[in-house]
């Protein structure tokens, strides 16, 4: 029956209500003149059509009030406050009708009697109404889930999952005891300990974190509790996107890793953001990048006069150009101007040309190749790209008067594995040579830190992937471990830390403790509800693989090349005081580069790479050391 109600049309679910107060209000002055005058004959003092009165009266009140338009299942406290309205007026609108028909009037005590009656009558049944349809369940049975915090936003996600058929939320728990055992829309809220045998007896399926207020130390505490539960556990978004219109409560999604990182982050200072960006001509390089990207939606969001964005991509730059042009719009920030530029770093004379004919102030260079094994074969493009395109960049900085350089760097560049690090620490020594000059008025800075999350080549698209197919998940070495840091947070710190200090410092971002891959690809195996298999046993979900370093690829990663480091007035940001190579020098050695390059010499260039950065030890190098080595061990037992 309750079935064939909900499945009814709207105008159907009208009728049925009206229907269903149209024998409640003369079921109420029965009532009323019974309990007033102690008369249970019907009719009592009037006709029978006196009783009918009070629906033909109240109905069309009821329907101006709209209370045929509130729907049952998602009615609050004020569709409740129009009900008392609505049965109020329609006993003014009985009496007066009685007294205009010279009818025996209704004993001002039961008229009170009938309000009161009335009152709990249509209340009553609305509330009923609603408890039999957020219970109500179809016969395709959802997805069990508890919901993690009976605050606002694990309410409102209830009531929103149980409009759906996708998931069954069965209860709540909540870290407030003072909770435990109440009942809040019709769910128990339990204590977190009670986790373990719950997700066993209900068969849960997920648990949903409804908890977007709590800051990150707090999740990664609720998280770490999670993961040994062997079941899928997702969030739900902040209340300002809730509240925006850009997300739903229903819109769940896969805890972000960034939560595991075990640090909190630290507010950005508005003055340093705004320095070298607020009403100044920007140029992002590398603009359609996972780096250069977020520096253009940070950047844009700081109000500057022209943001022109220069990529080697079409597709990339067309990206970034359409979804900027859109946050202009709906900001309404009409003068900002956004400039989308095709061309290539590489060439110097197209950079200059950009950058006069926009007046740029300060450009941020994050146009890079970055990954490791496929600069690694192609070496000579590598080389061209990250260290010719930075001093291009740079010379076409300096030739066109630009204020301030900053230049997107990598914990790979130092004591560097692989040509790609390698050609980062070069563009690092291209940028001092240059700051150290007297006669270079442009300020050069560069800011290094590790991998981070999300952006091309990053392990967590890839493992998130890997799970999905049922594994296995492939991790290069039990023991390898890199630094993390979101998108965001590093784009905003490369923005804080361009603008502090003279000319050719490298800053190092405070990445918090680096993170075990393979300890990384457990939590999320456990986070999206499976279990790891072990080697030997067959009890596990989904296993990880390990297939070995890939070519240039270091197992542990380092921000610092010396011990030289100092403090600056951002707690996050470190600066580090590294040995460079005088400009006259670097000439000659980059000539000698340019002639390698040109003829494809790869043993020049990586001969010139490791007499020019420090602690460059090819990947080659280093297997064929380790090939002596177990060569001698071999001749020494025979």
């Amino acid at each position: 029956m309750l079935s064939m109600i909900v499945n009814l049309p709207r105008s159907a679910k009208i009728t049925v209500m009206a229907a269903a107060d149209a024998i409640l209000l003369p079921l109420s002055l029965w009532t009323a003149i019974g309990l007033r005058l102690e008369l249970w004959q019907f009719p009592q003092i009037h006709a029978w059509w006196v009783y009918v009165l009070t629906s033909a009266l109240a109905i069309p009140i009821f329907m101006c009030l709209g209370l045929y338009r509130a729907v049952v299942r998602f009615m609050g406290t004020r569709a409740m406050l129009m009900i008392v309205l609505a049965v109020t007026l329609s006993v003014w609108a009985f009496a007066g009708t009685l007294t205009l028909l010279i009818l025996p009037p209704v004993p001002r005590g039961a008229l009170l009697i009938y309000w009161v009656i009335s009152v709990v009558y249509i209340v009553g049944s609305r509330l009923l109404a609603r408890a039999a349809l957020l219970n109500w369940r179809p016969s395709e049975r959802g997805r069990a889930v508890i919901i993690y915090g009976s605050g606002s936003a694990g309410c409102q996600l209830a009531v929103a999952l149980r409009a759906g058929k996708e998931y069954q939320p069965i209860m709540f728990v909540d870290d407030n005891p003072a909770l435990h055992s109440l009942e809040i829309m019709g769910l128990r809220v339990r204590d977190p300990k009670d986790l373990p045998k719950l997700v066993n007896r209900f068969q849960v399926e997920q648990i949903l974190l409804a908890i977007p207020s709590a800051g990150r130390s707090r999740r990664i505490e609720i998280i770490n509790k999670l993961e040994a539960l062997r079941v899928e556990v997702r969030a739900i978004p902040g209340m300002a996107d809730l509240v925006g219109g850009t997300v739903r409560a229903t819109d769940v999604r896969e805890i972000e890793i960034d939560d595991l990182l075990g640090r909190e982050t630290v507010p950005p200072d508005q003055r340093l953001l705004e320095a070298n960006v607020r009403n100044k001509n920007v140029l992002v390089t590398g603009a359609g990048g996972s780096i250069g990207s977020e520096l253009c939606r940070q950047i844009v969001l700081l109000r500057p006069r022209r943001l022109v964005l220069y990529e080697l991509s079409e597709y990339a730059l067309y990206s970034i150009a359409q979804e900027l042009e859109l946050v202009v719009g709906q900001r309404e920030f009409s003068d900002i101007e956004i400039v989308p530029v095709l061309g290539s770093v590489q060439n110097r004379d197209r950079v200059t040309d950009i950058m006069r004919r926009y007046g740029v102030q300060t450009v941020y260079h994050a146009a890079a190749y970055k990954h490791v094994p496929l600069v690694e074969f192609n070496m000579t493009e590598g080389v061209l790209n990250n260290t010719f395109g930075t001093k291009a960049a740079a010379e076409a900085a300096i030739a066109a008067g630009v204020d301030t350089f900053v230049l997107i760097s990598t914990d790979k560049a130092v004591r560097p594995t692989n040509v790609m690090g390698a050609t980062k620490r070069f563009a690092e020594l291209v940028l001092q040579a240059f700051a150290n000059d007297p006669s270079v008025k442009t300020r050069f800075c560069m800011v290094r830190f590790g991998n981070v999350l999300g952006s091309s080549g990053s392990v967590v698209p890839l493992f998130r992937k890997q799970i999905l197919a049922g594994g296995p998940v492939t991790v290069t070495h039990p023991e390898i471990n890199r630094y993390f840091m979101t998108i965001p947070e590093a784009a905003q710190l490369v923005i804080q830390a361009g603008a502090m200090g003279a000319s050719g410092e490298v800053f190092v971002l405070d990445m918090g403790e680096p993170v075990r891959i393979v300890d990384l690809a457990r939590r999320m195996i456990h986070l999206s509800g499976f279990s790891v298999a072990e080697e030997g046993r067959n009890n596990g979900d989904i296993a990880i693989e390990f297939s070995g370093l890939r070519p240039g690829e270091k197992l542990y990663e380092e921000l610092l090349i010396g011990d030289d480091v100092t403090g600056t007035p951002h707690a996050k940001i470190m600066m580090a005081n590294e040995h460079f190579i005088g400009r006259k020098e670097l000439e000659g050695v980059l000539e000698i580069l340019a002639d390698a390059c040109r003829n494809n010499k790869h043993d020049v260039i990586i001969n010139t790479l490791r007499n020019c950065v420090s602690g460059f030890r090819p990947e080659s190098e280093i297997r064929d050391h380790l090939y002596t080595v177990n060569q001698r061990a071999v001749h020494s037992v025979s």
